[in-house]
């Protein structure tokens, strides 16, 4: 497996608010630990679209994480709007997380991650186009 990361994506994990750090630097973990699970995909872009860390693979659709300061107790994992991604995830996982819109899974400051479901997501975003003729993507 190989990661390309872009420096700056490091610059913007520096700078987080020591309050959210910790955070964003476990969502980043769970996606590269995610990644490397995954059978076939041989590469990982790491990069900044929008000024958010992103994660690309050949066959996935963009994967965004972010803390923003007008919502300084929640973080989130932004997906494709325009994807199967978000409403799939509603429909199965709709007692376990919080979304906003067809963009996002939100999550507070200090609560404990659905690990297990959250990769599930992850890895599904990362093959998507791989699984998005499948109904629930393969979850």
């Amino acid at each position: 497996m190989e990661v390309q990361t872009d420096p700056r994506v490091v610059s913007v994990f520096e700078n987080y608010p020591e309050t959210v750090k910790k955070e964003m630097e476990a969502l980043r973990s769970l996606i590269l630990e995610t990644v490397h699970e995954i059978e076939g995909v041989t590469q990982l872009e790491e990069t900044l679209k929008w000024g958010e860390p992103s994660y690309l693979t050949k066959h996935g659709s963009t994967l965004r994480i972010d803390w923003k300061a007008k919502n300084p107790s929640q973080y989130a994992m932004y997906f494709q709007c325009s994807s199967k991604l978000i409403p799939v995830f509603r429909m199965i996982y709709q007692n376990t997380f919080t979304f906003e819109g067809s963009r996002a899974i939100v999550f507070k400051l200090n609560a404990t991650l659905p690990t297990k479901e959250l990769k599930q997501c992850i890895g599904a975003a990362l093959q998507y186009h791989k699984l998005k003729h499948l109904p629930t993507l393969g979850l």
